[in-house]
């Protein structure tokens, strides 16, 4: 039997990355949608660079998604290319919209019009949620986004749950939520923790500047994220799942991991800087992940404390500490 074919937007991100690796163990020939950039980013991707083939394309041209489609022919496509950034999205709110809603439905509109056989996974988000209706959310929570990222996702998934229902195309969304690794950007606040830790310990610096160290987030790894991706186009029917730990850390929490790990006191490091708060926070975000560990039977395998040192202990190895 002919291997199982699979093309991935966004393939040079932190879920690009760890879904292509997952999918060539699985035996599958993996194609990834680039963006033509001025800079290379592939630092993610460098070493399946030679076992994936790369296809220009981009989610604001919708000829160039046709094209990608017909010429990977792929069984699963995996829409995780999105401006992901939250804050940024306030400094760019249309461009948002463009990548994160309309270039979703360009995506389900070249799938229906090429091959409405091709299951397709959209990467929803739990920022959807926002202000939150309930604690924890689950795949029935009201949404209430707080941010253009956010709205912007709301419209993907409903534009998505809209062709499912209308052209009966096998797509389902992931309402994921955060899910870091070494691979994270250091934009993120995981990442600018552990990388701030690491330039601590190198003696590259003295203080780590963040916003609101009471913000709370359900935090997972990416690694054992993307399996869900890949499991829900598994299934018979096309359901969409809440992918999350269950737990709730703060800021502040990930502070003192990060810094006791690498034998420090942030106390004596952390500023507190307002011009990284939020112009609307959102306070508690915690999944309920229950459907998708009994139907998928899915589970995380790595826990907040494990995550957190693996990141540090990455970054510490990056700056030869």
């Amino acid at each position: 039997m002919a291997s199982k074919r699979a093309l991935i937007t966004g393939i040079t991100g932190q879920d690009g990355s760890y879904l292509a690796e997952l999918l060539l163990d699985e035996g599958y020939e993996v194609f990834g949608l680039t963006r033509r950039l001025s800079a290379s980013n592939y630092w993610r991707i460098q070493h399946i660079l030679d076992r994936i083939t790369l296809i220009p394309g981009d989610l604001l041209d919708q000829l160039s998604l046709i094209r990608a489609i017909e010429k990977s022919q792929p069984h699963e496509l995996y829409n995780l290319a999105a401006m992901s950034f939250v804050p940024a999205s306030w400094d760019q709110p249309m461009l948002t919209g463009e990548f994160n809603s309309q270039g979703v439905t360009r995506v389900l509109e070249a799938v229906r019009v090429v091959d409405p056989k091709i299951r397709i996974y959209q990467a929803s988000s739990s920022e959807m949620y926002g202000k939150v209706r309930e604690i924890p959310q689950t795949e029935l929570t009201p949404f209430y986004p707080r941010s253009p990222y956010g709205v912007s996702k709301v419209f993907a998934h409903y534009i998505t749950v809209n062709y499912r229902e209308s052209y009966d195309l096998f797509a389902v969304s992931g309402i994921l939520f955060n899910h870091e690794s070494p691979r994270r950007g250091l934009e993120f606040v995981t990442r600018k923790v552990t990388d701030g830790v690491a330039k601590i310990k190198a003696g590259l610096t003295q203080e780590l500047r963040l916003g609101n160290l009471d913000a709370q987030r359900d935090w997972g790894f990416a690694g054992d994220y993307v399996r869900a991706m890949w499991l829900m186009l598994q299934q018979e029917e096309a359901i969409d799942y809440v992918i999350a730990t269950g737990e709730s850390h703060s800021v502040r929490e990930l502070v003192q991991i990060a810094f006791g790990h690498a034998g420090l006191n942030w106390e004596q490091h952390v500023v507190i800087d307002p011009a990284f708060l939020r112009p609307a926070e959102v306070d508690h975000l915690i999944g309920d992940a229950s459907k998708a560990k009994a139907q998928l039977g899915w589970s995380p395998s790595v826990d907040f404390k494990g995550l957190v040192t693996m990141m540090v202990d990455a970054d510490l190895k990056r700056y030869g500490v």
